[in-house]
């Protein structure tokens, strides 16, 4: 079965991914999406491996010189909580292992704060009309009139 680039690029991602367990790459918005136990960690978009950040790790990664995740959606950019990989990262699994490890990190704990924040209701809790605002009623129907029966 043949393979095309991307295809073996992901492949290549997974390998360099694999000390924080058995990476799996699936198809997602054009790239894929690489994953390890389920928890989404990575993405390729564009021929580059981005992992994922938060707030506490991004400024290591903008040290590193990476490059954050960046698309248009609607005529804006929108960014995400992905950053490219190092250059020198993407030589060897053993160059890779602490980026990947706290790329799995963040993603737990994105997950984490996920499961702990309540949820919303489904739909908004309807508020009551203002006076001002209440459309008037329709009258109720009178019930003096009595319907006949079949027999009469």
């Amino acid at each position: 079965m043949t393979t095309t680039p991307a295809q073996d690029f992901a492949r290549y991602c997974c390998e360099l991914l694999s000390s924080v367990g058995p990476c799996t790459a699936r198809p997602m918005f054009g790239g894929f999406g690489i994953s390890t136990g389920g928890l989404t960690f990575g993405l390729i978009a564009w021929e580059t491996l981005y992992l994922k950040v938060n707030a506490d790790t991004e400024p290591q990664w903008v040290a590193a010189g990476c490059k954050p995740f960046v698309y248009e959606a609607k005529g804006k950019p929108m960014k995400l909580n992905y950053y490219s990989a190092p250059d020198d990262a993407m030589e060897s699994p053993g160059a890779m292992a602490q980026w990947a490890r706290q790329a799995l990190d963040c993603a737990l704990k994105a997950r984490s704060a996920k499961a702990v924040r309540p949820r919303r209701a489904a739909t908004p809790a309807a508020k009551p009309a203002s006076p001002r605002t209440r459309r008037p009623t329709a009258p109720a129907p009178k019930t003096s009139a009595r319907r006949k029966s079949a027999s009469g």
